[in-house]
């Protein structure tokens, strides 16, 4: 839709479809679709139930996954797939980006494609979609379940799980090079609704930006697409 300030009741229809839930009440996919910018009845009470719920998802599926998986991995693993950057892979697949309803700010500054708002609606819709199921918890696992699946299929255990910067540190190590280094390029908005954007540069590539509502957040995706380039463009290690 080329205006969002408005979702259209087809638009909210289809995403229930790629979503796999119908709404019983459509207000409430409407409510966690709306970002603060837009008025005062936004998503993110919803978002912070829906991080609860869906922390809760995957560490139990995983706990059945991996019976013999120590803690730590299995933190590990959790914090993979429920990550920012992980989510806003989702929400892309989804299309929740197209269907969020944002102020003229965040509409100017291309809100419905940062990767941040958009991982934000996929805990707000978890979190919509068990109040109107009536805390149906088996129905919203089951749903959520369906979105995680491939990565649920994917993800092993080990030291592969380390956080973006963390891998890129040690790689850059392994090569005997200089380390990563971040730098903070802009913070936008205000005090209590901010994003960062962050560039990370290491010697012999290009720099690569990261955009979130913490810097860490922001620096994790920017080692994350550095990390991406460096598995099509391996750097040499160099001689002690």
């Amino acid at each position: 839709m080329d205006d969002r300030s408005q979702i259209n009741i087809f638009a909210l229809q289809n995403l229930e479809l790629r979503l796999g839930y119908a709404f019983q009440d459509i207000r409430l996919l409407e409510q966690a679709l709306t970002h603060r910018s837009f008025g005062p009845v936004h998503n993110e009470r919803l978002e912070y139930l829906g991080d609860s719920i869906l922390g809760m998802i995957i560490a139990r599926k995983l706990y059945e996954l991996f019976p013999k998986s120590p803690e730590g991995d299995l933190t590990r693993m959790r914090s993979t797939l429920v990550c920012e950057v992980m989510l806003a892979e989702i929400a892309r697949e989804y299309g929740i980006g197209d269907c969020l309803r944002l102020g003229p700010g965040e509409l100017k500054t291309g809100g419905m494609r940062r990767q941040s708002l958009i991982a934000d609606a996929v805990e707000s819709i978890i979190g919509a979609m068990f109040i109107d199921s009536g805390d149906d918890y088996p129905r919203v696992r089951s749903v959520v379940l369906s979105w995680f699946k491939t990565r649920l299929a994917t993800i092993q255990p080990g030291e592969g799980q380390k956080d973006h910067k963390s891998a890129l540190q040690e790689k850059m190590q392994s090569l005997h090079r200089p380390l990563p280094s971040y730098h903070l390029d802009a913070i936008h908005g205000t005090d209590d609704n901010q994003s960062f954007d962050v560039s990370v540069r290491i010697e012999g590539i290009p720099e690569f930006k990261g955009s979130g509502t913490s810097k860490r957040r922001a620096e994790q995706e920017a080692a994350g697409k550095a990390l991406a380039y460096l598995q099509e463009h391996p750097l040499k290690q160099l001689k002690r």
